[in-house]
């Protein structure tokens, strides 16, 4: 029994081949999806835990434990978006570099962090 013959040259050319879709297309999508998805996660538990630590300053400087000023606060928090933006900047970046053109990544890197 022999298999027929197959055209590489012809599939490699072919943009709406599966194997050119799911090396170009799927595969990248699906990577900037888990990544997008991970991401949410993170920030939501990254601002989760910084609201307990807020809260938590808050009630020591109650009790008078500590004194807190609202420049000292803002500045934290002008800091830590800042690291946040720079974060997001940074994934997407890579993400561009997975294909050619990086758009699939992006794209899911988005619609993960859409799900998350």
């Amino acid at each position: 029994m022999t298999l027929p013959s197959v055209d590489t040259t012809a599939a490699s050319t072919d943009i709406f081949s599966s194997t050119f879709l799911m090396g170009n297309v799927g595969a990248p999508f699906v990577i900037g999806l888990a990544v997008g998805y991970f991401a949410k996660k993170m920030l939501r538990t990254a601002l989760f835990l910084g609201g307990a630590v807020i809260v938590m300053l808050f009630v020591a400087e109650y009790y008078d434990i500590i004194d807190i000023t609202d420049e000292k606060l803002q500045h934290v928090a002008s800091a830590a978006t800042e690291a946040a933006k720079n974060s997001g900047g940074f994934l997407v970046n890579r993400l561009t570099n997975i294909t050619s053109k990086g758009v699939s990544g992006v794209g899911g890197f988005f619609v993960g962090f859409k799900l998350g």
